[in-house]
Order: C-alpha cells, then sequence, then structure tokens
C-alpha cells in the first residue's frame, strides 16, 4: 500500500510489536527498568544509525546544518525508554503503556499547533479525545485495584507522562528533519544513534542482570530487535505519510495490545471499566481509520512549500509518478502540488485570492478556497 493507507498499516503494525514490550520485560525480572530501557532503545537505535549509514553519509551537510534539532531529538529518544519502562515497573505494564502513549497524541498536537502553526482537524480531535478517554478508563481500572500502591501509581503516572512528550518530542523531530530535506533513512539514523548512543552509558552500568540468565538475555535481545529496530524502522515509513499528530494517535493501539498482553500471559486483572477502556480506544482507530483523505490538511488552505520534503526523496519513498497516480486515483492533488516539487509557472496564474510569503524561509503560497 502506497500513500496515507500505507502509512497508517506501517505505523498500526509497529503499535502491536511495540505492545509486546511490556509483556517482554517481564521475562527479565531480575533487570531494572533502566537496564531493559537502555538495551531496548540503544542497542535499537544504534542499528538504526548502522542501516542508514549510506544515507548518512549522504546527508552529512543538511544534518550539520540542523544539529540542534538532531540533539534535542536524540535527548528525547534516551529519555523516553528511561521513562517508559521505569512506569511500566511502577504501575503495571497495562497503567504504564497507557499513560506513555495516550499522552504522547495530545503532547504532539501541541507542537504542531504552536511551533508549526498547522491546523487540527475535528477528525483527529475526535479521535485524540476517544483515545484519551479510553486510557483513562484503563487508568482508573487499575487505580481502583486494591492491590495497587496509591504513591507508586502515581509516580508511574508521572513517568508515563514524561514518556509520551519525548515520544511526541522525537517523532516530531524526524518529520520536522525530513522536510527540511534530509531523508527518513538518514533522519531516522541520525536521532536513533545518537540517542542510542547516549544510552550506552546507563546499559553499562545497568545491564549486569540482562546476562545472569538465557531468558533475560533473550527478553532484552527480542526487545531491542523486533519492537525497538524492526518497529522504528516501519514507524519511520509511517511519518513519511501521515503528521506526527496522526502517528501518535494510530499508536493508541499500543496500550490496548499491552493490556491485553498484561492480562493474558502476565496475569493481571482487568476490570469492566477497564475493558471498556480498550473498547474506546478500538472505536478512537476506527473514527482516524476511516476519516476521509484529507484531514492531513487545512480544509481552507493548500500550502505549497518550495523545496518539498523528506517523503521526496528518491531513496527512501516511492516515486513521484507513483504517488501522482495514486493521487489522482483517490481525487487528490498530485503530490507534486502539494509538496511544492512542481515549478510554480505549471500551476497557471495565480488567483486572486493567493499570497505569496518569501519572508521567512522557503516561498510559501497559500491559496484559499472561495
Amino acid at each position: 500500500m502506497r500513500g496515507r493507507a500505507g502509512g497508517i498499516a506501517a505505523i498500526l503494525v509497529t503499535s502491536v510489536l511495540w505492545g509486546t514490550t511490556g509483556t517482554a520485560a517481564t521475562f527479565a525480572p531480575g533487570a531494572g527498568p533502566l537496564a531493559i530501557g537502555a538495551a531496548a532503545l540503544g542497542i535499537g537505535g544504534l542499528l538504526q544509525a548502522a542501516i542508514a549509514l549510506p544515507a548518512l553519509r549522504r546527508a552529512q551537510q543538511a544534518l550539520r546544518t540542523h544539529a540542534g534539532l538532531v540533539a534535542l531529538g536524540a535527548v528525547a529518544v534516551a529519555i523516553y525508554p528511561l521513562a517508559f519502562y521505569s512506569s511500566m515497573r511502577l504501575g503495571g505494564v497495562a497503567i504504564g503503556t497507557v499513560v506513555s502513549l495516550a499522552s504522547a497524541p495530545l503532547a504532539s498536537g501541541v507542537l504542531e499547533r504552536v511551533i508549526e502553526r498547522l491546523p487540527l482537524s475535528r477528525w483527529w480531535k475526535l479521535a485524540a479525545f476517544l483515545g484519551i478517554l479510553g486510557s483513562g478508563l484503563l487508568c482508573l481500572a487499575r487505580a481502583g485495584d486494591s492491590a495497587a500502591s496509591a504513591p507508586a501509581t502515581a509516580a508511574s503516572i508521572g513517568l508515563g507522562l514524561v514518556a509520551g512528550t519525548t515520544y511526541a518530542l522525537y517523532s516530531w523531530v524526524v518529520h520536522r528533519l525530513m522536510g527540511h530535506e534530509v531523508g527518513r533513512a538518514a533522519s531516522m539514523g541520525a536521532v536513533f544513534g545518537v540517542g542510542g548512543a547516549l544510552l550506552m552509558p546507563v546499559l553499562l552500568l545497568t545491564g549486569a542482570p540482562l546476562l545472569h540468565s538465557a531468558q533475560a538475555f533473550t527478553a532484552a535481545a527480542y526487545t531491542a530487535l523486533v519492537p525497538m529496530f524492526l518497529g522504528y524502522f516501519l514507524f519511520g515509513l509511517g511519518l513519511t505519510r501521515v503528521r506526527p499528530s496522526t502517528a501518535t494517535t494510530l499508536t493508541l493501539t499500543e496500550p490496548a495490545v499491552a493490556a491485553v498482553l498484561a492480562v493474558l500471559v502476565v496475569g493481571e486483572r482487568l476490570s469492566g471499566l477497564g475493558w471498556t477502556g480498550l473498547t474506546v480506544i478500538g472505536v478512537a482507530l476506527v473514527v482516524l481509520a476511516l476519516a476521509p483523505a484529507n484531514v492531513e490538511a487545512d480544509p481552507g488552505a493548500l500550502r505549497l512549500r518550495g523545496g518539498g520534503t523528506g517523503a521526496d526523496r528518491a531513496d527512501d519513498a516511492p516515486s513521484r509518478a507513483d504517488r501522482n497516480s495514486a493521487d489522482r486515483n483517490s481525487g487528490a492533488l498530485p503530490s507534486d502540488v502539494l509538496s511544492g516539487a512542481m515549478p510554480s509557472d505549471a500551476l497557471g496564474p495565480a488567483p486572486e485570492s493567493t499570497h505569496v510569503d518569501s519572508s521567512t524561509g522557503p516561498t510559501e503560497v497559500i491559496i484559499r478556497h472561495p
């Protein structure tokens, strides 16, 4: 699948893989959450950089230009797994995963709205509301468990919010780099490679228990190679086709998968309220999946940016002809037009309502619908 549908599919598969991480971590009970987190995304991040070496070489100049952005994303990558696995250790697999992932769409939407001034569609707002509502019901179900410690649950929620915010931040950074003419592979390789390197000292200090048994080692290896390495590879593909706010909303699949596995495999209990929360999350995903294809853009304006986006890179995305063909079949404007890759004169005379602004960076043409 190509286009937006392909991006949605890639991120949904990623979410299912990510949903197994909490359950996998329970198979290494002697290892602390810092060790599991550092091994998972530390090794996974370095592997992302390894497979992206050719792309990283080609993008050296662009990455130097945006070194601050890469550093910001790398720090977020390093913080995320430490907060995420600590949240699960304190509050349980279900609540740790739910809070971390449910807070990410809100943080991602705020980043896009405040920094990039991108509009948030009604469909996204509805899906995000339902997803957060469902996640909240799951949290209430856990809080109502008499066996749960109130301080531990509160700490778990706090760490989950940190994890969700950093997850949204590095997703936004990768997408932003793609918009600055850095290809998908180079963007993912740089951010996750540097982030993985930052996690190596943590792994050296805390990772010894992972070597004490074959089961613990296997759990760490699985987490690093499948959910982290393969999962983030697919996540990067998805980010070339959908906005970060949409991507993080789609990953609300993960807490649902994690909660089900926590009940079936780990033995955690889930009340009727918890199952209701899972159902609401499922409805949120259906809303987002069935949303009109044009929800990625402001319905009142088409933004034509000079220079294109990372999705236009030949080594990282479908060919321009393939995308334009798919767009014509769906009735959408060709991707060349939407990305600004076509010459401006190919659009014909500009309508009277056209506004051209080149005062800040690449030329931006905003065409208002009548």
